[in-house]
């Protein structure tokens, strides 16, 4: 059974930093590409950020790009995200996803397996 469990949101000021987990258990974590999406009540879940199954190949939304960094630590079965100059456009539930295909991609829909999610809510 797979499990992706995201850990690490709250509540921070803008301008603060938070670090997402998302521990994975039950797939061959070292092949997948990683993603993360995140979702703000009333909108679409976007694409956040992705990797590739080696932490090659990493992709950004242009709203995070030179903010949040996206790595992994096949070791641990785990990605991160750093998220790093907050603001309150960022509040949202963030999920990390799991593509096999193994390049990282930002189409929410080529992710085959999806975490519960984890609030952050950065107020200004």
């Amino acid at each position: 059974q797979v499990q992706l469990v995201e850990s690490g949101g709250g509540l921070v000021q803008a301008g603060d930093s938070l670090r997402l987990s998302c521990a994975a258990s039950g797939l061959s974590f070292r092949s997948f590409a990683m993603g993360w999406f995140r979702q703000a009540p009333g909108k679409e879940r976007e694409f956040v950020a992705a990797i590739s199954w080696g932490g090659g190949y990493t992709y950004y939304a242009d709203s995070v790009k030179g903010r949040f960094t996206i790595s992994r630590d096949n070791a641990k079965n785990t990605v991160y995200l750093q998220m790093n100059s907050l603001k309150p456009e960022d509040t949202a539930v963030y999920y990390c996803a799991a593509d096999r295909r193994g390049q990282g991609d930002t189409n929410a829909y080529v992710y085959e397996y999806w975490g519960q999610g984890t609030q952050v809510t950065v107020s200004s």
